[in-house]
């Protein structure tokens, strides 16, 4: 089986990697005898002149034409226009509120506080000495009447709390006995389903396993595939592309 193991490898294998090998060589030379020394000179002699050249001639004066052609004149002119419309617009803006809010201050609001303040402040202070012992007598009443609604308002809380705790109790128990005639005896047959049918079929599935498919396994390893790596090795190694 060693024999034929090693015949296969020459037969088939070989080729392939002496195929391989010559590839990457012939790829290896080209890169280190022509394209690089290619590439060095190209980037030399040809693309640094041209950025340089492109830099100098062609961006250098571009920058210095929208700068002193364009950003330069749009910055004054912003800056001109700003200070139009500060000494035109704005100024005369805020002198404007400013005479707007002394006139609202002198011919509006001083006089409405002024009829404010006598004609109502003054008569609603006067009421309110008047009605005092009233409102003493109606704050003496609403006090009372809230008294009483705290209270019952305590025994309807109490009452409803208590029918709260019953039907807390009684859906725990309901609950509770759900899970007894229903749930419990289910979780319970699974396991033992899980203890008597999956488990034993598992182990019987993994003795199976390691006693027909992992012995193929290592004999196909040992028999055929080792033999064949160890004699690609020994012949790539005899040829001098592999040390």
């Amino acid at each position: 089986m060693a024999a034929v193991a090693r015949g296969i490898a020459l037969v088939v294998v070989l080729p392939v990697r002496l195929v391989w090998e010559l590839v990457a060589a012939v790829g290896a030379a080209l890169h280190r005898w022509l394209l690089a020394p290619v590439g060095r000179f190209v980037d030399r002699w040809l693309l640094r002149p041209l950025r340089w050249l492109l830099h100098h001639a062609l961006w250098l004066p571009l920058v210095w034409l929208f700068r002193n052609l364009i950003w330069l004149p749009l910055v004054w002119l912003g800056r001109g226009l700003a200070w139009l419309a500060r000494i035109l617009v704005w100024v005369p803006l805020v002198w404007l509120g400013r005479g707007l809010a002394w006139l609202a201050r002198t011919v509006v609001w001083l006089p409405l506080a002024w009829l404010g303040y006598h004609l109502v402040w003054l008569p609603a202070a006067w009421l309110a000495r008047r009605l005092a012992p009233l409102g003493r007598w109606l704050l003496a009443g609403l006090t009372a009447v809230g008294r009483w609604l705290l209270r019952g308002a305590a025994a309807v809380a109490r009452v409803l709390l208590g029918a709260l705790r019953w039907a807390w109790w009684a859906a725990g128990r309901l609950l509770w006995w759900g899970y007894v005639v229903t749930l419990r005896p289910f979780v319970r047959g699974a396991g033992w389903l899980w203890r008597h049918a999956v488990v034993p079929v598992g182990r019987a599935f993994a003795a199976a396993w390691r006693a027909t498919v992992t012995p193929a396994t290592r004999w196909l390893r040992h028999t055929v595939l080792d033999p064949i790596r160890a004699t690609t090795r020994e012949v790539l190694t005899a040829l001098g592309l592999r040390h």
